[in-house]
């Protein structure tokens, strides 16, 4: 016994003269001032004014080798760091680490102490788990991070202790003492060196572990913390060292006395069966510690994913008070946690917002169902209103009463941002900022529906400018451009709201005028004094920098009352009526006449010859490869082609449209999409198109019958084609109609195996919440803004925008219409990587297409 504890007492000190010889030490004393407040037994002053308890000991062993000479100056503790910042102390011992002090002081790096919180009992009473807290009467610090841990663990467990309200740690084991209070709350320290004067002993509940250091002023005394570093990162390294000597005095005091001869041989036979019930106590506590150090690692884990989820998560009581906050909204709100949790909303936000939260919260607490709402708040971290997407559920009793909720708020903010970049770019003329041309067919089709259910009438005045084409070859674009611009403004402002206007493209202006007389005549007159308007407006000279410019226009009328026609149809008649003003010199504007129906009846006869082509199976289709960036084939497009038998081969662009307005594209849609499928068996065993997918045209009329889902999956069982290499494409245009039926026809397809892409992107659609649901894999950026992507800005900056939502989506986005290397490398660099277009095939017939991939096709590049 003897040996042994002198080996222990020279441990120590064999290990500090090891330092001791690798170390320099200076010459002169260097004065150290130490702050010093009462929290023993970690820190107090001894009855000599030298700092004492485990961290003064300490800090008192590392003067003496690094020969330093310690000024303690008593201080309370808001004291002793006020006057650290002031630069009053050189060290300050017991400080833990917060981001508010670490923006304050330095600290070393090896933490000096382990600290965490615990709870004691009466001997001989214990308690097992947290469970066994319900209904006790528990003594805590009044205010407290541990009154607030506990009652938030109360709440998750489901427990009611009786929280005891005390001003000091030795108030909590008085009132245990006095029978006040049934269990006390302290930090370990003060516990293990006061209970047993309290007759007191620690259970096994351990909660909120922190770490304690010496914190030195912002910028000063590095070399300090770099000498208590070396002394703590030895001595912690040595059980034997100095640092566990003066940890196991302060941490208790055990007391030998000598026992009576005549006593030692009663008490063999009690510390036997003593021993034998310790080492089962010793058991069942070991366990109740593992089960506890389980719960706080999942603990730690939980909050780990918490704090890494980019959302704000939080939880708030009946009262919208904050429970609990994850980092994510603490940054957001510019508070720390501690300020956030027990304030409400008020406290963070304006009134406007504060009660647009509690009306969203309160609907979740009275429901007791999952709500989801867009909120736009004010963000002190961003300086702005930002756009949240919030999911609220409720928290639940056992008994099923809603005591809280849980939310998650995703800042959407840069995704509504591009949507609306992306709308604005897709429905709206960049040059006038007047509606484009599908913008307008758009309202044109409203307002012919709107006449019909008004029982009136309206017109379209297609509006072109004289000798535009002139003023570019002799000014320049730019000159065109303003005198676009200039005409853009005078109509805008010159005319009546009622109006609709919109640019078609080129040197073209469309008009519409709604709530005409069914009486043609009458109608007549109404437009052409509008008319003469407009044309009086294009006559007045425009100042086009240096030049000012006289020009002038000639309008084509079509009335809604002419013909049964759509939108596209209304256009159509009013440029027939334009081109016959522009060929009669006298006439400024011309009404479209009945007699100008050619083209009525070419429709007629396309419509006649779609009918019999498909008896005698005239549709064939072509298919266009799509590559990658390392030129490896990833699919086909198929592309319907017609062989009349007089007119030879139609362009699609000429009789789809017929199709599509008679129903035809039904029965067209189904006989191409089986062609397509049984062209997936033929080159099933194809060494280069075996595993190529092929990529149908599904049109509006197609998807919205009601068996659509029915007819594909026959047309694959009865060809016996593989679903997951057929991709249907489908059109924005074709999903506002009947979203939710639409979308469930695609997900039961999906469950097939068959794919989706969404064709000619950036065209129609701009709903992003809408598009998140859509079981896609593709977005087809259209051919019309990559035809002038290196020229067109405004095409460039749409082209990225689709790829920017593709990846924020996770589709894959094709381009159509790559004509030359240089679209390639240009799609690249903006992020796309699939391609489709001339450059590299054009549409070939399939016997074609396999004799091309032999001869012709490219070389696939290494990645």
């Amino acid at each position: 016994m003897m040996v042994s504890r002198y080996i222990r007492m020279l441990a120590p000190l064999l290990a500090l003269s090891l330092l001791a010889a690798g170390s320099v030490y200076a010459d002169e004393t260097r004065l150290v001032r130490v702050g010093v407040y009462s929290n023993p037994p970690k820190l107090l002053m001894d009855e000599q004014g030298n700092p004492s308890g485990i961290l003064g000991e300490l800090l008192i062993r590392i003067a003496e080798e690094e020969n330093w000479q310690l000024q303690p100056l008593a201080c309370d503790w808001h004291q002793c760091l006020e006057m650290l910042e002031a630069g009053e102390l050189d060290l300050l011992p017991d400080v833990a680490r917060s981001r508010e002090r670490d923006a304050r002081f330095d600290f070393h790096t090896e933490p000096a102490l382990n600290s965490w919180s615990k709870v004691y009992v009466p001997a001989g009473r214990q308690l097992e788990s947290a469970l066994a807290l319900d209904g006790i009467r528990l003594a805590v610090l009044e205010g407290s991070i541990q009154l607030r841990y506990l009652q938030d663990m109360a709440q998750g467990f489901n427990i009611q202790p009786d929280f005891v309200p005390v001003r000091n740690y030795e108030a909590a084991f008085s009132a245990v003492q006095q029978g006040d209070a049934d269990a006390a709350v302290a930090n370990h320290f003060f516990g293990e060196y006061h209970a047993q004067r309290f007759n007191l002993e620690g259970t096994s509940l351990l909660f909120q572990p922190s770490q304690l250091y010496y914190a030195t002023g912002e910028g000063h005394n590095a070399d300090l913390l770099q000498r208590i570093d070396r002394w703590l990162s030895a001595w912690r390294s040595n059980t034997r060292s100095v640092f566990y000597d003066i940890l196991h005095r302060w941490a208790g005091t055990e007391h030998m006395s000598e026992w009576p001869h005549w006593l030692m041989p009663s008490l063999v036979g009690l510390v036997l069966a003593l021993a034998v019930m310790g080492a089962f106590m010793v058991l069942l506590r070991t366990k109740v510690r593992a089960r506890t150090q389980a719960l706080v690692t999942r603990e730690a884990q939980l909050q780990g994913v918490l704090a890494g989820v980019d959302a704000c998560i939080y939880n708030k009581d009946a009262e919208l008070q904050y429970t609990y906050v994850n980092p994510v909204l603490c940054r957001m709100l510019a508070h720390d946690e501690i300020d956030i949790l027990g304030q409400t909303d008020a406290r963070f936000f304006d009134s406007e917002d504060c009660r647009l939260l509690h009306a969203h919260d309160r609907e979740v607490l009275e429901s007791g169902e999952r709500r989801v709402h867009e909120e736009e708040l004010f963000s002190p971290l961003h300086g702005e209103k930002r756009c949240y997407l919030s999911v609220r559920v409720p928290l639940s009793r056992p008994d099923g009463r809603v005591w809280g909720i849980c939310g998650v708020s995703t800042d959407i903010t840069e995704q509504r941002q591009q949507q609306a970049r992306i709308h604005q770019l897709s429905w709206y003329d960049s040059l006038t900022r007047l509606p484009n041309r599908r913008y307008l067919l758009q309202k044109l089709e409203q307002s012919r529906t709107r006449a019909e259910d008004a029982s009136s009438d309206g017109a379209v005045l297609l509006l072109d400018l004289d000798h535009f084409r002139d003023l570019n070859d002799a000014l320049g674009y730019a000159a065109g451009d303003e005198l676009l611009r200039q005409v853009a403004s005078r109509l805008t402002d010159r005319l009546s709201d009622q109006i609709i206007l919109g640019r078609l493209g080129g040197d073209e202006f469309l008009l519409v005028q709604e709530g005409l007389s069914t009486d043609r005549k009458q109608a007549m007159q109404t437009v052409e004094g509008l008319c003469r308007r407009v044309l009086a407006l294009m006559e007045e000279p425009f100042n086009l920098s240096a030049h000012r410019h006289r020009g002038g226009a000639r309008i084509g009328v079509s009335l809604f009352s002419d013909l049964d026609a759509n939108a596209e149809g209304l256009v159509r008649c009013a440029e027939l009526a334009r081109y016959d003003a522009q060929n009669t010199e006298e006439a400024r504007f011309r009404f479209f006449d009945p007699s100008m129906q050619a083209e009525v009846q070419q429709r007629a006869e396309l419509e006649a010859g779609i009918r019999a082509g498909l008896e005698r199976n005239e549709f064939t289709l072509w298919y266009q490869p799509q590559y990658d960036r390392y030129r490896t084939l990833l699919g086909l497009e198929a592309l319907v082609r017609w062989h009349h038998p007089q007119k030879g081969l139609v362009s699609p662009a000429e009789f789809i449209p017929v199709a599509e307005s008679t129903g035809l594209i039904i029965p067209l849609g189904e006989q191409l999409l089986e062609q397509a499928c049984r062209q997936l068996v033929a080159w099933a065993e194809h060494p280069q198109l075996s595993q190529a997918r092929v990529a149908v045209n599904i049109s509006a009329r197609q998807i919205h019958t009601p068996d659509f889902v029915e007819r594909v999956s026959a047309i694959l069982e009865r060809t016996g084609a593989e679903p997951s290499r057929l991709e249907l494409e489908v059109t924005e245009s074709m999903l506002v109609q009947d979203v939710d039926n639409t979308i469930d026809k695609m997900r039961r397809l999906r469950r097939l195996g068959v794919r989706f892409s969404l064709d000619d992107f950036g065209t129609g659609y701009s709903s992003l919440i809408f598009l998140k649901q859509l079981p896609l894999d593709k977005l087809k950026i259209d051919q019309g803004f990559v035809f002038e992507l290196l020229t067109d800005a405004n095409d460039a900056a749409i082209v990225r925008a689709i790829v920017a939502l593709g990846q924020n989506l996770e589709l894959a986005v094709i381009a159509e219409g790559v004509e030359t290397l240089e679209h390639c490398h240009t799609l690249e660099a903006m992020g796309c990587h699939e391609y489709q277009g001339y450059f590299f095939s054009k549409p070939l017939p399939a016997a074609e297409l396999e004799q091309w991939l032999i001869t012709s096709a490219p070389t696939p590049a290494r990645p």
